[in-house]
């Protein structure tokens, strides 16, 4: 006798907008709602709250809920603040209990992470990283994150990666100062959607595909490429996120940059393939977000979860 797959429901909280989904795979989602991240925090996880009311009543208890967010968070599990946004950017979000908010309201167990350590878990589970152990999702949109995954489990210490404000090698001539309120010309500051905004005059999806600023947004995602290659060693390096997600054009360009960045001190083809299949798209391609959210939930409602970014209702 088969048992029905239980019933989780899956939060992304992101810079610009909130998807949430309610189901139980990629194959098997019963409804997804988009709304927008206002300033406001409160009137926005209020909004979330009231789909999520409505999904309980007419699909059922949900057996966990997954959430996928903005940071910085707080994810030590024996911190006060597990769950807490911290100095983001996103004005209202600040100090923002997201995870108490939700884990007083819905589910036995809400499992949380970054939106980009979540995309990554999807992308292992379904996506364009199974079978890996050892691959980094990396998005571009609002800002720029990474999810890393090595041993398959997510890389934190203290505080999960943030390599969307490492600081990089410039491209030669390119003095703009860039656009990050914190460090100016760190990689979000040069290849986010708001820095390519700021730096053009016009939104990342106007702009054509022999704009020279594209130039220098693959210059510094094949700098990230460079430091990942480096430290974390991938099998994979997958990029997404709105920016690159209908730019293809710039996925050839990367490569050649990571290329002549490495220099042949490593031999990248000769341990993990060819250069065209290692710096890819996400397999889920824009869902991956979203979907990570529905695989954090279903770790947190997992018995045998060890994931640091659990907590179950007490």
């Amino acid at each position: 006798m088969t048992h029905p797959k239980p019933l989780m429901c899956g939060v992304e909280l992101g810079g610009t907008k909130c998807e949430c989904l309610v189901g139980t795979a990629p194959d098997d989602i019963r409804e997804r709602i988009t709304v927008r991240t206002e300033r406001d925090a409160a009137a926005t996880l209020h909004r979330i709250a009231g789909i999520l009311r409505d999904w309980k009543m007419r699909h059922g208890t949900f057996s966990a809920l997954g959430l996928a967010c903005f940071g910085p968070l707080d994810l030590r599990p024996d911190s006060p603040d597990f769950g807490r946004i911290g100095m983001t950017p996103k004005e209202g979000w600040r100090n923002v209990d997201v995870a108490g908010f939700f884990a007083d309201r819905f589910a036995d167990a809400v499992g949380m992470t970054t939106d980009v350590i979540a995309a990554a878990l999807a992308e292992g589970r379904w996506g364009a990283g199974r079978g890996l152990t050892d691959y980094a999702y990396v998005t571009v949109g609002t800002g720029i994150g990474a999810g890393l995954i090595a041993a398959g489990k997510p890389v934190f210490g203290w505080h999960p990666p943030e390599v969307g404000h490492i600081r990089i090698a410039r491209a030669p001539g390119d003095d703009w100062p860039g656009n990050c309120r914190f460090h100016g010309a760190c990689l979000e500051g040069l290849a986010s959607g708001p820095a390519i905004e700021a730096r053009t005059g016009t939104l990342p999806a106007n702009l054509p595909a022999d704009s020279p600023v594209w130039e220098t947004v693959a210059h510094a995602l094949a700098q990230l490429a460079h430091h990942l290659v480096l430290t974390l060693s991938p099998q994979r390096i997958l990029i997404g996120g709105g920016v690159v997600s209908e730019r293809t054009h710039l996925f050839p360009r990367i490569r050649e940059r990571l290329r002549l960045s490495i220099n042949d001190y490593l031999d990248i083809e000769r341990a993990a393939g060819p250069l065209e299949e290692y710096i890819v798209p996400p397999g889920l391609g824009t869902l991956a977000g979203p979907l990570g959210a529905l695989a954090v939930a279903a770790d947190a409602g997992s018995s045998s979860s060890k994931r640091p970014f659990t907590r179950a209702r007490s």
